[in-house]
């Protein structure tokens, strides 16, 4: 066996950041407390072995149908499966713990805000936030006005994409509060984790995800609107088209709750029906995973064939509960996100916990100045959109580039923002075509539930990888991978150290 290969070559020519925070190596280039037990582990393999694993996660992933389309690809709309890192990312019990007051401070602040807008509009009354933002707004629902949801909650599943910075802070990137995906991955990634490398895992003394799926249920349960003993709660999907299909039949299946599609919901009285085989069954809560425009002909795009006619109606008359509700798109507009530090001061006076990151407004005239004479060092973003699409990075163009985007951004104001080139961290991924473990850039996605006297942030997260070399663009669209995330129990942060090093000795 002495002769066999290990894993500590493929960590020779690893090399060590000076731009960026590396989380698994310090500055000296010693792996950190918390990784300390996990490269020992890794260490011991014989190269064949590990070779073993990477090609059974690849195998796994594509026999649980874990897929993504990547639209920046040649050939569009091909699945693809999505690449899994072996190599967890860990965050401490005293990190996380900072994290997720930040993220549920976050979520009760925006809730606040949305009920705010659409009826007593208190927040843009006393200037606090633009009028015109929000109105200019093309995720403000008109539909929504005058009308609050039960509870008062309007957000019920929240994902929120955090870095963390060379300063080793961790800065909100943007909120994501109308149909945010990524879940299963999460759910994924750790029963991979746990069938790959079932002895390291066990011994690690890592928070629990796998009650997500409870805690959504139970969330959706507590909106059920009053007068339901027994809430019938379904998923609606756009259908097996869509590209995050595999998550939706993923959770409807976790949770135990019928998965629809339009065509398997009626409206009649004011009531949602789902049709079976037994005849009509009155449904109380949509987990919709349609987005707003589609989502009822009668109130949003007439030629839309993946809405449910009269279900908009249903909902203001307080016989179902959409979730989440339609029109929370306004709150995670690029723009508005510039006004969440306050947003929190008002509504619940206290500082924001979490930080967000620099953001130019480029409708704001000196916001716009300074992003043409910097846009060679900004990241400049669409407001509105989603999954790393349309975003502009300045330092990767050329000056015919530049040139040209600075003509786009004169014609629409209104639709970016620019921020700084932020120095995300870095962390240690297995690159199959260098046969080598090298730093990539990562981010994360958290995910928080809020229901009725219920808040639940999923103690772990989507870590995603910018798999190409220098890529800062991480999601799953444009070709990233993702690693398990573990989030360490408390006062335990040296027992995978601590433990692993028994075993070797």
């Amino acid at each position: 066996m002495n002769n066999v290969p290990n894993l500590t070559s493929l960590f020779d020519q690893y090399p060590q950041s000076r731009e960026f925070l590396d989380e698994v190596f310090d500055e000296s280039g010693t792996i950190r407390a918390q990784y300390q037990g996990i490269y020992s582990h890794f260490s011991q393999l014989p190269l064949s072995d590990f070779h073993d694993l990477f090609d059974y996660a690849k195998k796994s992933s594509f026999d649980q149908g874990i897929t993504f389309n990547v639209y920046s690809d040649s050939q569009q709309g091909v699945e693809r499966i999505f690449p899994f890192d072996l190599f967890p990312r860990i965050i401490t019990a005293q990190e996380w713990s900072a994290l997720e007051k930040g993220l549920t401070q976050r979520n009760r602040a925006l809730n606040l805000f949305l009920a705010d807008i659409y009826n007593e509009k208190k927040i843009l009354k006393d200037k606090v936030v633009p009028k015109e933002l929000i109105f200019s707004s093309k995720n403000y629902c008109k539909a929504m006005m005058g009308f609050a949801p039960y509870g008062g909650i309007y957000v019920h599943i929240s994902g929120t994409d955090v870095i963390r910075h060379k300063d080793g802070e961790f800065y909100v990137l943007e909120d994501n509060l109308r149909c945010p995906s990524g879940v299963s991955y999460v759910l994924s990634n750790r029963m991979a984790t746990k069938r790959i490398l079932p002895n390291l895992f066990f011994n690690s003394q890592v928070q629990p995800v796998v009650n997500y799926p409870e805690a959504l249920l139970d969330a959706l349960k507590s909106v059920t609107p009053p007068g339901t003993d027994q809430p019938l709660c379904v998923l609606l999907t756009p259908g097996v088209y869509n590209s995050a299909y595999y998550e939706h039949s993923f959770l409807a299946l976790q949770m135990g709750v019928q998965l629809v599609e339009p065509r398997d919901l009626y409206v009649e009285n004011n009531f949602v029906y789902m049709k079976t085989m037994h005849g009509p069954k009155k449904v109380d809560v949509v987990y919709r995973r349609v987005d707003d425009e589609f989502l009822d002909p009668l109130v949003f795009r007439p030629d839309s064939l993946l809405g449910v006619p009269g279900i908009i109606h249903a909902f203001r008359e307080g016989n179902v509960t959409l979730a989440n509700a339609p029109g929370t798109g306004v709150a995670d507009d690029k723009a508005v996100y510039t006004y969440v530090p306050d947003i929190i001061r008002y509504y619940l006076d206290e500082e924001p916990l979490l930080k967000n990151v620099r953001t130019y407004r480029c409708e704001k005239d000196d916001d716009f100045q300074y992003v043409l004479e910097h846009l060679h060092e900004l990241v400049v973003k669409p407001v509105d959109e989603s999954g790393g699409y349309g975003i502009f990075i300045g330092n990767k163009a050329s000056q015919q580039e530049l040139a040209d985007f600075k003509e786009v951004l004169k014609s629409n104001r209104r639709k970016y923002i620019g921020q700084p080139t932020m120095a995300l961290s870095v962390h240690t991924t297995y690159i199959e075509d260098e046969q080598q473990f090298e730093p990539r850039h990562i981010d994360l996605r958290t995910f928080a539930l809020t229901g009725h006297e219920m808040e639940y942030v999923c103690q772990g997260g989507l870590t995603r990888v910018a798999l190409r070399r220098g890529n800062l663009v991480v999601n799953s669209s444009q070709g990233g991978g993702s690693k398990d995330t573990w989030v360490l129990q408390e006062h335990t942060e040296s027992a995978t150290s601590h433990q692993t090093q028994s075993q070797s000795q």
